[in-house]
């Protein structure tokens, strides 16, 4: 069973761009942030450097983080002008405070979510602005129960698989409140996201096989896919095209006092 404390960051490659879904995710968030001049921004998350680049476009002194090695190296090599580094989001401390911190499509595979607001809180300056966009409540619901009720009819059990943090509005924002912030802009909506490529919904389940599919025998593999693929049809596949239901948080939030004190 794999760990489901790991805090796999934001790769736009990872979700939910493992499956391909969009050639460009997180711009749209980015016109939340409205990154100024001079100003110093932190990318945490930042996968493949490709929004840490955009930030640094618009002339602001762009970092990122990742927790992912792998993504960070990708990233240098494809901006090597950029400052991104291998740290953990949950530890992660500066001396010099960021006028912001963003973040997109890593938050939801963080399950310390408390750690994270602790480490934005501390990454700001005083009055610095926190922007993030990851997965929320319900994110997948059609999916993921699809996928249970097939496991359980074949003799698997079906809770326990979902590797993500997936808050409701006001449990999000209660935590930033409670960790420091004034919650400015929040927002929780559906977006769903179609999957490229002739693989289909199959090509997602294939990606995301070590979480939910880590015990299913090879023998069963075949007929709990077909199972889905009947299951899910119906709401996620329009005229021969297949969309994840993916659901979004988006939010904006100040620092203010300190929780700790």
């Amino acid at each position: 069973m794999p760990n489901r404390h790991l805090t796999f960051q934001g790769d736009a490659g990872a979700y939910p761009g493992k499956a391909d879904v969009t050639a460009r995710p997180g711009i749209e968030v980015l016109s939340l942030l409205q990154p100024r001049p001079g100003e110093r921004i932190l990318d945490f998350g930042c996968g493949n450097g490709d929004l840490t680049a955009e930030i640094a476009a618009s002339g602001a002194l762009a970092a990122g983080i990742d927790l992912s090695e792998e993504s960070v190296m990708r990233a240098k090599r494809k901006y090597p002008e950029l400052d991104i580094r291998a740290a953990d989001a949950r530890l992660y401390r500066t001396e010099i405070p960021y006028d912001a911190v963003f973040s997109n499509a890593a938050l939801h595979w963080i399950p310390d979510a408390a750690a994270v607001a602790r480490s934005v809180w501390l990454a700001l300056r005083e009055g610095g602005r926190f922007v993030a966009e990851f997965a929320g409540s319900g994110n997948l619901a059609a999916l993921t129960s699809a996928m249970e009720e097939a496991l359980e009819a074949h003799g698997y059990a079906r809770a326990g698989r979902t590797p993500w943090y997936l808050p409701t509005i006001g449990e999000y924002a209660g935590l930033l409140e409670r960790s420091g912030f004034r919650v400015t802009f929040a927002q929780h909506f559906d977006k769903p996201s179609p999957l490229k490529g002739a693989a289909g919904i199959r090509g997602w389940l294939d990606s995301f096989a070590e979480y939910f599919f880590y015990d299913v025998a090879p023998a069963d593999k075949e007929s709990i896919y077909r199972a889905i693929e009947s299951k899910a049809k119906p709401r996620l596949e329009r005229d021969g095209q297949w969309f994840l239901d993916t659901s979004r948080l988006r939010i904006a939030a100040v620092k203010e006092r300190d929780p700790e004190q």
